[in-house]
């Protein structure tokens, strides 16, 4: 307790003692406010934070809305304008497809009810007793009625709306054929004028031998002769005549010989077969073609010497409609304007393919020629077959042709 107490009196003491020093103070004079110029770093400093939001905002500015634009060439625009014109197309035949598909389906219901129902009013009046107003009125039905199947059977025959069907379908095929071949162009690079002006032959070719309006460009449906689909435009000017000397550009003498014999199995072979096919197609949509108005319209006559007192004259209306419904079935509901089409398109087909053999093997610039190995895989794939099984068909068909045997027994082609 007592250190306790000491402890306190000490502290106590040291306060008071520290309380006495004396307060002693230094006045310095007061020295004038100078300013000094501002360094050159300072200033710049202050510039940049100055201008910083405005250099920021121009920037974003120039990031958001002044960013610079490729700069494509003149072909390559040209090019993207034919593509749009290609896709336009597409859209179009696709959507008239449909439109005379619906046809197709539309004038052959409605021609076979009309037909059948007129045959049926035919036999009724057959069997109607007596010369009254029901007779007439039975008589002259039915043979408004076989009269506008008649009509109805004429303008569909005209037109053939399988067949147009199909001929929008191989459209819409080419047209998106062509729409890939200038994607590819463009996407390789450098267009040239050249590269538009013969996109531009094929688009007029294609709407050409596929015209869209019925009324005047319209294809003849029933030609004299069966002709293969032309829808590549035609080369015209000369190849150059000079020496090719040596072999380059992916070209050899052993290529060259492997796409002449493919070239002359595709002709003797491919092409001579889808010709025949062709010709029968023609021919039996000829015979049907005419039958069916023939048919009804001999009804349709016939109808009117029912209850005659004859009983040829009312198995005649009641024969021919049905016959005229079977046969108008056949016709367009098998869709034989569309096979013959098919056959025409196909034959269409291999005549490209000669004469693209044909165009490349007559050019005697080689640089100028497209690229052989390319060229061959291409037509390799065009027919089916590997590189490999189209070099032994090129040897299969020379080796026939020396061995004088024949024609070879194998189509060019394993799709169709």
């Amino acid at each position: 307790m007592a250190s306790i107490l000491q402890t306190t009196v000490l502290t106590c003491c040291s306060l008071t003692s520290s309380k006495r020093v004396i307060n002693a103070a230094i006045h310095l004079p007061q020295l004038p406010n100078i300013s000094l110029p501002p360094t050159k770093i300072q200033t710049n400093r202050k510039q940049q934070l100055d201008h910083q939001p405005l250099i920021l905002e121009k920037n974003n500015s120039q990031i958001l809305h002044d960013e610079p634009k490729q700069q494509y060439s003149n072909s390559t625009v040209q090019l993207y304008a034919v593509l749009e014109a290609v896709l336009d197309r597409v859209e179009m035949h696709q959507n008239i497809g449909e439109q005379r598909n619906n046809w197709n389906t539309l004038l052959l219901n409605s021609i076979n009810m009309i037909t059948l129902t007129a045959t049926t009013m035919s036999g009724v009046a057959a069997v109607t007793s007596g010369e009254g107003a029901p007779l007439l009125a039975l008589k002259l039905s039915s043979a408004l009625l076989f009269s506008a199947a008649t009509g109805l059977l004429l303008i569909m025959n005209k037109i053939q709306p399988s067949q147009l069907t199909e001929e929008q379908r191989n459209a819409t095929r080419l047209f998106k054929q062509l729409q890939t071949q200038i994607q590819t162009t463009i996407a390789i690079g450098n267009p040239s004028e050249e590269d538009v002006k013969s996109a531009m032959e094929k688009v007029l070719a294609l709407d050409k031998a596929y015209p869209l309006p019925l009324l005047g460009a319209m294809l003849e449906k029933f030609p004299a002769k069966f002709e293969p689909a032309t829808w590549w435009p035609t080369k015209k000017g000369k190849t150059q005549s000079k020496k090719m000397g040596k072999m380059k550009n992916g070209w050899s003498e052993e290529l060259e010989m492997e796409m002449r014999e493919v070239f002359e199995v595709i002709k003797r072979k491919d092409g001579e077969e889808y010709e025949r096919l062709g010709n029968i197609a023609l021919k039996i949509n000829k015979s049907l073609a005419v039958a069916g108005p023939l048919l009804t319209g001999i009804a349709a006559i016939g109808s009117t010497f029912i209850g005659n007192g004859s009983s040829l004259a009312a198995f005649v209306p009641l024969m021919a409609g049905s016959l005229a419904a079977a046969v108008n079935t056949f016709e367009h509901g098998g869709q034989v304007g569309m096979v013959f089409e098919m056959y025409r398109t196909s034959g269409g087909f291999f005549k490209l393919l000669e004469t693209s053999i044909e165009s490349t093997l007559s050019e005697k610039d080689l640089a100028k020629r497209e690229n052989g190995e390319l060229f061959e895989m291409k037509m390799a794939l065009k027919l089916g077959r590997s590189i490999s099984n189209l070099r032994e068909l090129a040897s299969k068909s020379a080796s026939y042709r020396m061995e004088g045997v024949g024609e070879i027994d194998e189509f060019a082609s394993k799709i169709f």
